[in-house]
């Protein structure tokens, strides 16, 4: 040997890093506020609709905005909007969170897809979701 040390270096990383790609905004009239944005920003209505559900996606292929119908519990502006981390695995992406601190609620199944919620440092809604990988797009 020469006196150089060798360091070997394991490196275990979710890939791909899960990128934000819709973002969820809970409103009292769905049409109108598509329609706005439909409008004034050039989104277009993606097929899928499901009840008091509606998404929007950009003509510059960018952010896709999900309307969901507010609750009654809920007023609008107060804790209105989740960011939405697309994953392929929502289990192991939860047990792979959860190993750094982070704990995700329940996983819920929905029209062929799974999502999971938490909250960030300041209270706002953030989830995992394999629905992009679950319907294709």
């Amino acid at each position: 040997m020469t006196g150089k040390s060798l360091i070997r270096v394991d490196l275990v990383v979710m890939s791909p890093t899960p990128s934000i790609t819709r973002l969820v905004l809970y409103v009292k009239d769905i049409p109108r506020v598509a329609a706005f944005y439909q409008k004034h920003f050039g989104f277009y209505q993606l097929p899928l609709e499901a009840q008091g559900w509606t998404e929007l996606v950009s003509s510059a292929n960018g952010l896709t905005l999900s309307f969901l119908q507010l609750s009654k519990g809920q007023k609008a502006g107060q804790s209105c909007v989740k960011f939405v981390f697309d994953v392929e695995d929502v289990a192991a992406s939860k047990d792979h969170y959860g190993e750094n601190g982070l704990a995700f609620g329940p996983t819920h199944e929905a029209e062929g897809y799974q999502f999971s919620n938490a909250r960030d440092p300041a209270g706002n809604l953030i989830q995992i979701s394999n629905r992009r990988f679950k319907l294709g797009y």
